[in-house]
């Protein structure tokens, strides 16, 4: 399909996008309100654009995501969405029974220059409910912007200081990640008796189990009484500078919570990272179940080096999950040639961030020289990968294309994962995940092996 991609490199400029390698914003906002316990997400928008949010969830997580919406018409988008929005509080409330509604908006809202705040505090609110939101334009941003946005909105909306001295509890903010690996990190902070609170938690949510009844409100999510106390807490962890910096920063401003900003905990590395700050800010030991998960990762990684050492790959995706892959797939002795993620800022220099620049340090510091771009596209990466070709292509299910094109192994990892299942119960992160992260790799590796092997060659132990 993608056969005719040129392999000469031209400058776009138009700055127009060929084969995103990203999502919009409202996407990301949704999944991030679906981390509330008993909350329904709203998209203040056309339906068309609720459906496909739900649809794109959906299909990922292979479990039904529910969330209302606005119904805009013509008449909406010329006079505004107010009354919309205040018959659709009533009518969610009043059908459905949340105890939580998270608006979010979409480019159409946004476009014709809704004020949401002012439409809630005139809308009619059913009494001990609560409605949050957050301005999500499509246009501006990805998935992960509204991710942020929204996980930003159930501070300034929810969060409260009401004890004179913080509490030994953590806040724990884990980025755009899948439930499993939400699940996975609070398995290691219990380990070390330490109590947080995490949020949001989509664990329980998007991953509940089959009971034979439809529950349209499972038991996970971060209650409110939750949210409400983060602002007592001791210290915020915010994993994943991109999707997790933001709300942490809020916490800080508002209610003096201190930041640890870390790296999403993908390799030795990051966890190692994450262990340590918590160690460090409650004065607990590292347990031993810990040290021998860690002691069995590092095993697996000396055992089986010799099929990763100098092999080339390309990464692409989230940045915060592309930025803890790089890092992993460096400590096994892999080169990465093409590192791209389409979520705008993070470009050198920038205020928004610098992806660029991390990626890039880390490079350095193992002698290799790439290409990596923030706001990019699968089209560039496409060129990038048909002139200085890799032995693995690391994404989600979007870079299957480039992977038949090219014919190279593929291994799928982050959002959105459309054309298989089960990964949003496994973890990547931890030293668990660090586990299944190798097995991954050396599946698609030595798969390919025993492929392309002559008949002599192909070998009963790899």
């Amino acid at each position: 399909m993608l056969d005719c991609t040129p392999k000469d490199i031209t400058e776009r400029k138009s700055g127009g996008i060929i084969n995103p390698a990203k999502t919009c914003q409202p996407i990301g906002a949704m999944y991030a309100a679906l981390g509330i316990h008993k909350c329904l997400p709203h998209s203040h928008g056309s339906q068309g654009c609720c459906s496909y949010h739900r649809m794109h969830l959906t299909r990922h997580f292979r479990d039904p995501v529910m969330a209302s919406t606005s119904c805009f018409t013509e008449g909406s988008s010329v006079f505004g969405g107010g009354a919309n929005l205040k018959a659709s509080i009533q009518n969610v409330f009043h059908i459905y029974k949340p105890d939580v509604m998270a608006i979010h908006t979409t480019c159409l809202t946004e476009t014709i220059g809704d004020d949401v705040s002012s439409i809630i505090k005139t809308a009619e609110i059913a009494e001990g409910k609560l409605v949050i939101h957050a301005n999500t334009p499509s246009y501006v941003g990805s998935h992960i912007t509204g991710f942020s946005n929204m996980t930003k909105a159930m501070v300034s909306y929810l969060a409260k200081s009401t004890s004179p001295e913080k509490k030994e509890q953590a806040n724990i903010i884990p980025g755009f990640v899948n439930p499993g690996d939400m699940r996975e990190i609070k398995r290691l902070v219990e380990s070390m008796g330490i109590e947080y609170i995490m949020f949001p938690d989509t664990s329980g949510v998007v991953d509940s189990p089959m009971t034979g009844e439809f529950e349209m409100y499972p038991e996970g999510g971060t209650t409110v009484e939750q949210l409400q106390d983060t602002g007592n807490s001791q210290i915020t962890l915010a994993l994943g500078r991109f999707a997790s910096s933001d709300p942490a920063d809020l916490l800080n401003k508002d209610y003096k919570v201190p930041v640890a900003t870390l790296k999403t905990p993908i390799g030795i590395k990051a966890t190692d990272a994450l262990l340590m700050t918590l160690r460090n800010s409650f004065a607990r030991e590292i347990p031993k179940e810990l040290e021998i998960e860690r002691g069995q990762l590092v095993d697996i990684m000396t055992d089986t080096h010799f099929h990763f050492h100098g092999k080339t790959v390309a990464i692409f995706g989230d940045p915060d999950i592309v930025t803890g892959i790089t890092e992993f797939v460096l400590s096994l002795g892999m080169v990465p040639l093409h590192v791209l993620t389409g979520t705008p800022g993070g470009s050198s220099s920038s205020a928004a961030g610098s992806f660029e620049d991390d990626i890039n340090g880390m490079l350095k510091g193992a002698g290799i020289e790439a290409n990596v771009k923030s706001a990019g596209d699968l089209f560039t990466l496409h060129q990038w990968i048909k002139n200085q070709p890799v032995d693995l292509l690391i994404g989600n299910t979007y870079g299957k294309y480039i992977a038949r094109a090219e014919d190279v192994p593929f291994m799928r990892v982050g959002f959105p994962i459309l054309d298989r299942s089960v990964h949003s119960y496994l973890p990547i992160v931890g030293y668990r995940g660090g586990m299944r992260l190798i097995e991954m790799i050396s599946n698609a590796l030595l798969d390919r092996a025993d492929r392309d092997a002559k008949d002599e060659d192909f070998e009963l132990v790899m």
